[in-house]
């Protein structure tokens, strides 16, 4: 799907998807979790800010990203902050995916189409937004990008008023960037 879409775009059939950068209004969605919740945007940010992170299943940087993704959420999720996956995958598989990967946060299914991804104008995964509670977005990043995971540690340690923890070890061998 994503190469017809990339096609029709170079034969000039169909507007090019944007990628929201920071300072953008970030889009609404409500969708799904695998535990049957329902999960929207306007409800998460009144809670603080949202780490949202699209990915699907059988992408290798959205494996290695996931991990360190669940290391955030085991810092600063519930003290006001959310760190939500949006799999482009069915439930079950996304089940596993989560299993295999040690996510534990709250995973929501992009319903048929990838409305919630079409909103943000994705074009690679992993794609990872943290959104302000105002609703803009404070930091946008495709792929693994090992400073902007830190930016966003940092930012949930300011608005959580907390001391700052790394997010990589010292004896991790952690790229500065994986393109998704």
């Amino acid at each position: 799907m994503a190469f017809v879409k990339r096609l029709l775009r170079l034969i000039g059939l169909e507007a090019p998807l944007t990628h929201i950068d920071s300072g953008h209004a970030a889009p609404g969605f409500s969708l799904k979790a695998l535990d049957g919740k329902e999960y929207s945007l306007e409800k998460l940010l009144e809670r603080g800010p949202a780490v949202v992170a699209f990915f699907k299943i059988s992408c290798p940087v959205c494996q290695f990203t996931f991990p360190f993704l669940q290391r955030l959420h085991e810092r600063y999720a519930g003290e006001g902050a959310t760190v939500i996956g949006v799999s482009q995958d069915d439930a079950r598989d996304t089940k596993e995916f989560n299993q295999e990967y040690g996510v534990t946060f709250p995973t929501l299914v992009d319903s048929a189409g990838y409305p919630a991804s079409n909103a943000y104008g994705l074009t690679n995964v992993p794609t990872i937004f943290l959104i302000a509670p105002d609703g803009k977005v404070k930091v946008s990043c495709m792929g693994f990008s090992k400073s902007d995971l830190e930016k966003v540690a940092s930012e949930l340690s300011q608005y959580n008023k907390m001391r700052a923890a790394p997010l990589f070890r010292t004896d991790e061998i952690v790229p500065a960037y994986k393109p998704g």
